[in-house]
């Protein structure tokens, strides 16, 4: 994989984060940059590991199945960026909801809240497990995939930034569309990786 699409998939990862953290802003809006800095970190660490995580488990089962490495990490990605635009469209592209049903509008959501901060650091990152796992499938070396993990730290921090400083002024459809654009890079990725392995 080149630069530019191990760049691409460390930015479509984070637009679950950005979609969080425009519900999370909207009871941020008059707190110090140094709390929602501590935001920012939780969501882009969980991010990073758990992607490196992946790659690095990936790598130990990628000699099991070199034969299929490239449909798995296919289908892998075809799930992750499939579940995206489905469980996103009808808030997004689809039928609109009203405020009271937006997700991303609740204010429940406390991110200051170390337990919730967690939690939705975790909930956020899971697919950027089955990300690594795919980039070991397709003997990704460790070089770039350091640059890979360093460019989903710094992009996952700034959709969170972003995400906390729109707040209700953004707006959560925009969350939902932004998800839905992560999910077509990955598919798009995934077909090449596939296309890649049956041509050449």
């Amino acid at each position: 994989m080149t630069g530019i699409e191990l760049l691409l998939l460390a930015i479509s990862l984070c637009f679950d984060t950005f979609a969080v953290s425009l519900g999370g802003g909207l009871s941020l809006s008059d707190t110090k940059f140094s709390k929602k800095a501590v935001v920012m970190a939780f969501f882009a660490f969980f991010q990073a590991a758990l992607l490196c995580a992946g790659w690095m488990a990936g790598s130990i089962f990628a000699s099991y199945i070199m034969k299929w490495d490239h449909w798995v990490a296919f289908s892998i990605l075809l799930y992750i960026g499939g579940k995206m635009i489905v469980e996103n469209i009808p808030g997004g592209f689809g039928q609109q909801k009203s405020d009271s049903d937006c997700s991303c509008k609740k204010n429940s959501i406390n991110l200051l809240n170390y337990r919730t901060l967690v939690t939705l650091s975790i909930a956020t990152s899971i697919d950027a497990v089955a990300v690594g796992v795919s980039l070991a499938l397709v003997s990704i070396s460790a070089l770039k995939m350091c640059f890979a993990t360093v460019m989903t730290f710094i992009f996952t921090a700034l959709a969170s930034y972003t995400g906390l400083a729109g707040g209700e002024k953004i707006g959560c459809r925009i969350g939902a569309k932004a998800t839905v654009i992560g999910g077509a890079v990955l598919i798009a990725i995934g077909i090449k990786i596939l296309l890649e392995h049956i041509f050449l």
